[in-house]
């Protein structure tokens, strides 16, 4: 049976990075190590020991040039101590099979490499990106979210409904053009989408959608399904008493069957 190891990439201002092992840990990874950007750049972890990572959310470089755009330009062109770029170590993990999950602002760095959605099978290409929520604040509430079935993400298999919490302000996803935002629903790529719980069905109203992200988009694939990103935070519904109203008896599927789901996965089943 394949071992899944388990990275966890921190930097300055990320503040999820133990929930988010500890979340790892529970879905059922074999190893879970956390390391600072910083520890691959000087070989202290390399991302070739590890079969899938995880970029948790906080306020990475307290997003002062926008969320994570200081973080993908570090990944883009640093170089390591051993003479590779950081860059094609990333390219090398993704091409050979690897999954990765991109949480919150770890959504945002994703996106911001062009590691989603990699629409028409463009990885590495910036395609679209994340902006301020239409109510100008920070958001920090439980949403409902609906899983798109004919999807290939391997982290929502066996998940229709899902209830997590959002703590961000820059959600609302923007595209280049129309026809890319065509092109996410035409290949499936839109993975999770905000939903109006009485109805079960995509939503703009404010706030069951509370960025304004256009059709509702919560979380986007790529056409591989291994890589997701989601602006919800599945490792902070690590255990029932997370849930908001847990003490009246509600019960939700928790966050951490999202990452256990890449976990068997990588397992060689579902």
């Amino acid at each position: 049976m394949t071992k899944v190891k388990t990275l966890v990439v921190t930097g300055y201002g990320t503040n999820c990075e133990r929930e988010t092992a500890h979340a790892a840990r529970l879905g059922g990874a074999d190893t879970v190590d956390i390391c600072y950007f910083s520890d691959l750049v000087v070989g202290k972890s390399k991302l070739n020991d590890y079969n899938f990572l995880i970029f948790p959310g906080g306020f990475l470089d307290g997003d002062d040039l926008g969320a994570a755009q200081a973080a993908a330009l570090r990944w883009k062109y640093s170089s390591t101590d051993q003479g590779s770029r950081l860059i094609d170590d990333l390219r090398a993990f993704y091409d050979s099979g690897r999954i990765i999950l991109g949480i919150c602002n770890g959504f945002q760095l994703l996106v911001k490499l062009g590691l989603l959605p990699a629409a028409g099978g463009k990885s590495f290409e910036r395609q679209v990106s994340l902006t301020h929520n239409d109510s100008a604040r920070f958001e920090d509430r439980w949403v409902h979210l609906k899983a798109n079935p004919d999807s290939p993400c391997v982290f929502l298999k066996g998940i229709d409904y899902i209830f997590l919490p959002v703590r961000h302000g820059e959600g609302k996803l923007v595209t280049k053009n129309d026809q890319l935002m065509a092109d996410l629903v035409s290949q499936q790529l839109i993975a999770l989408q905000y939903i109006d719980p009485r109805t079960k069905e995509p939503t703009q109203e404010y706030p069951l959608n509370p960025n304004g992200s256009p059709l509702a988009i919560a979380g986007l694939t790529d056409p591989t399904g291994r890589v997701l990103g989601l602006m919800p935070h599945p490792e902070a519904f690590n255990h029932p008493t997370n849930h908001p109203a847990w003490t009246r008896g509600a019960r939700s599927t928790p966050g951490t069957e999202i990452i256990a789901s890449g976990i068997r996965y990588l397992r060689g089943g579902f």
